[in-house]
């Protein structure tokens, strides 16, 4: 303690130098610390579960571009030959229903579960109770339809009141009522969302009642304590025969389960979100690590400086009786102190800075919800960071304490070691190689969004609104027809030059699946390459997007389920799949390739015309081959609630034709749910990702240009300091301003050029690790690295010369007296 109190004392005296290293601390551990807090609730977090760690998830070993799902047959079968397991359980996040209690109507997200789902998981209820098998039946068990609700939902709701157990409400015209409240800290088993309510799976909604054959599942299993998950897979396998002869649908029963089950672990829960920000955040966390780095070697700069100017001081203490390793210990303790005071004003800036961060990478359609409050883990890594900080900047200014001498004490000043002035260089060398490497990220990031901001698109985003319908309440059977009639309804509005329907638009879709081409009566290879991008729309889609039709026609009143099937292509699935060819009246075999059900032939269909690329899914994604069908022939009902129609605006802003269009579709079907979006805004929201981490890339490379700027400054003026004397007798030997200022700055030349040479091989090193996060660009891209040593130097230019500038007006009559 007396050293905390000697420590607290030093750092009084000096409150600036004091001020600007606590700053920098709070800065460089709160950046890592939010950063962190991201990573762990998004991979590291376990669910707030009985054993998570016993948790896994139930998947097939086909290629497929996405884990496929299940249905309530399969994992029927599966529950019942699971004596091996201790558990099983189902679900799927099925969107958004409307709420209505007492006359106010408000929009939920749903979420089905299997009657063991809670159980299996092993969560209780804050009141009343949960689901059991009993409610997952049609009828809804004796209490009919039933539901729990989460604790965000009680709270806000209904207030909290314990008398919302056995409130009836109505969901989607449906009577149900709340049986329980989940804990707070339980939201869900998919990472990154939330819901409102849970209903069993059975629950008989209008628009919402699947068939046991339908794939809209995932299934989740618990193992036995000590059971691996190489047996539990071999296990499961064991029964995969009779669960496939339990489940087998009507129809594809040849393929059905075809590929054997796998087991992966589950005890983070799943998350769609994790490919897509994993890799960008650990790209972050190294650039702010970095950046730590570099504010560590400013201040260890710093204490070589003020230690510099305590040698006095401590030879004084040396000569009164004090030991060597007090001197280390009481300057450990100042640095321990300091670290102290950055990392309880980093974790503030932390939790801030984390929950801005999840609010930036959430869209209007898409929000985050992530866990961010603090764990073991994230205290773990702050106090590493703390402990690795201290050690970075504390250990050199206080083994510099152990050379100090007591006979300095006799002498009015004492000399400044060399040994200083050589470790405040070699810091200065490291800051700048850092700074330059952290310069050619943020360089990347940058121009990676300007690219991808810039991308052409293959279709018209200034002109186009885009119309998100929900029927919830509408049967399956019936959305197909009333889809044609709401676009049809859209396309009268006055402005509405060409309005069109998809299930699965350009940016804004979400669904996923691979198609299999070949020739009629061919059968596809297990290695075919598969087509990705497929979308149903209504005739006039692609004129509402301003994709033009290059040959052939579009889809118009004659592609009924009557008609023969018929399709569009685009050019890059011409390039690929027909070159050399005119693709107009071709026949090709469709084939859904799916994990759970395998191969599932489509028919044959006819190729019609061919439109212009354009971007699908992503920006990123390089223009690929895509298929278009018309929705007018699918045959089976439609289980997705979610409808998009595109709407081009004649002339004028397209939001201006909200109200009208709103109150057309509203005409055909008062239950709908209708909001607008401008492209525009669902291009911008498509690069959040982009967006945030080239802006948190381009601020902390300013701020390692800062930091080693005054690191540069800071090393010069006491260089400068040092030399006085001899800069002094030179003048005064006739020594020119202009050659002072060369002496000065042939120093910080040299250092800086050691440290850019460092930093450039440095950065062509470690680009290639953030090539996948680059558009347009290669990682080693030679404008970029030239551009950063550039800016480099001319912060080092600026730095270098206050410092040499003040050493050039030096008075030699003055220093002369002085010595």
């Amino acid at each position: 303690m007396q050293d905390l109190r000697l420590a607290v004392r030093a750092l009084r005296v000096t409150p600036i130098v004091t001020a600007v290293a606590v700053l920098s601390l709070a800065l460089g551990i709160g950046a890592n610390t939010a950063i962190f807090s991201l990573v762990n609730s998004l991979v590291l977090r376990a669910l707030p579960v009985a054993d998570p760690q016993r948790l896994v998830l139930v998947s097939v070993s086909a290629n497929t571009t996405y884990r496929p799902p299940f249905s309530y047959a399969t994992f029927d079968q599966i529950r019942q030959h699971s004596r091996s397991f201790a558990g099983a359980l189902a679900f799927s996040n099925r969107g958004k229903g409307t709420l209505t209690l007492g006359g106010e109507s408000q929009t939920v997200d749903r979420f089905f579960v299997s009657g063991d789902f809670f159980d299996t998981l092993g969560v209780s209820p804050v009141i009343g109770r949960l689901l059991t098998p009993a409610d997952d039946v049609p009828s809804g068990g004796t209490n009919g339809p039933v539901a729990v609700i989460s604790y965000k939902l009680w709270q806000q709701r209904f207030g909290g009141a314990v008398n919302v157990i056995g409130a009836s409400v109505t969901l989607a015209r449906t009577a149900v009522t709340i049986v329980g409240v989940t804990p707070p800290e339980f939201r869900g088993v998919e990472v990154g969302s939330t819901f409102d309510m849970i209903l069993p799976i059975k629950t008989n909604l209008p628009g919402s009642a699947f068939d046991d054959d339908v794939p809209w599942l995932s299934i989740m299993l618990r193992l036995k304590p000590g059971m691996s998950l190489t047996s539990a897979t071999a296990a499961l396998r064991a029964v995969q025969p009779q669960v496939r002869v339990g489940a087998l649908p009507k129809r594809f029963q040849s393929v059905f389960l075809s590929e054997p089950f796998t087991l992966e672990p589950a005890g983070a829960g799943t998350s769609t979100l994790r490919d897509r920000f994993e890799r960008p955040l650990v790209a972050i966390l190294v650039i702010v690590a970095l950046v730590l780095l570099i504010a560590c070697a400013n201040i260890a700069n710093l204490w070589l400086a003020r230690g510099a100017a305590r040698r006095h001081e401590w030879s004084v203490r040396l000569a009164l009786g004090a030991s060597r390793w007090h001197l280390v210990r009481q300057l450990l303790a100042e640095s321990v102190v300091l670290a102290g005071l950055g990392t309880m004003l980093g974790l503030a800036f932390a939790k801030w800075a984390a929950q801005l961060l999840v609010a930036q990478l959430s869209t209007s359609t898409a929000p985050i919800a992530l866990n961010l409050s603090l764990d073991w883990r994230v205290l773990a890594f702050t106090a590493t960071t703390m402990v690795a900080a201290v050690v970075v900047f504390g250990i050199a200014p206080a083994i510099r304490a152990t050379h100090v001498v007591p006979v300095d004490a006799l002498r009015q000043h004492g000399r400044a070691s060399r040994a200083d002035g050589a470790m405040g260089s070699a810091l200065i060398i490291a800051q700048v190689a850092l700074s330059l490497l952290l310069v050619v990220a943020a360089g990347l990031f940058v121009r990676t969004f300007q690219r991808l901001a810039g991308a052409p698109l293959g279709f018209d985003r200034d002109r186009v609104l885009l119309a998100t319908i929900t029927a919830p309440t509408v049967p399956g059977a019936d959305r197909k027809a009333l889809y044609h009639r709401l676009v049809r309804a859209a396309s009268s509005v006055p402005g509405v030059a060409h309005a069109g329907g998809s299930l699965n638009p350009p940016i804004a879709g979400f669904l996923v699946g691979d198609i299999l081409v070949t020739p009629p009566g061919v059968a596809p290879a297990p290695d075919a390459e598969a087509v990705s991008q497929t979308m149903d729309i209504t005739p006039d889609t692609l004129a509402s997007y301003g994709t033009p039709i290059l040959a052939g026609r579009d889809f118009d009143d004659r592609d009924t389920e009557t008609g023969p099937n018929v399709m569009l292509v685009n050019e890059a699935f011409v390039r690929r799949f027909l070159p050399a060819r005119n693709p107009i009246g071709v026949p090709l075999a469709l084939t859904f390739r799916s994990g759970s059900s395998g191969d599932i032939p489509l028919g044959t269909w006819t190729i019609v015309g061919v439109a212009g690329d354009a971007a699908y899914r992503s920006i990123r994604t390089p223009m690929r081959p895509t298929i278009y069908t018309p929705l007018a022939q699918r045959t089976e009902p439609l289980l997705f609630t979610y409808f998009y129609i595109a709407l081009r605006s004649s002339s004028g802003a397209p939001a201006l034709l909200a109200h009208g269009v709103a109150a057309a579709l509203k005409a055909v079907n008062p239950e709908i749910a209708v909001t607008f979006r401008p492209m525009t805004m669902v291009v911008d929201e498509s690069l959040a990702q982009d967006r945030l981490v080239a802006v948190l890339a381009g601020f902390f490379g300013v701020l390692a240009l800062l930091l080693a700027g005054l690191g540069l400054y800071g090393v010069t003026a006491y260089a400068v300091a040092r030399r006085r004397g001899e800069i002094g007798i030179r003048m005064a030997l006739g020594s020119q301003p202009a050659g002072v200022v060369r002496l000065v700055l042939s120093r910080v030349a040299l250092l800086v050029s050691v440290g850019v040479v460092i930093g450039v091989g440095a950065s062509l090193w470690a680009s290639r690790f953030v090539a996948s996060l680059l558009f347009g660009l290669t990682p080693h891209d030679p404008s970029t690295l030239v551009g950063a040593a550039f800016m480099l130097a001319a912060v080092a230019a600026l730095a270098g010369w206050i410092p040499a500038y003040r050493a050039s007006r030096i008075d030699p009559a003055e220093v002369l007296r002085e010595t």
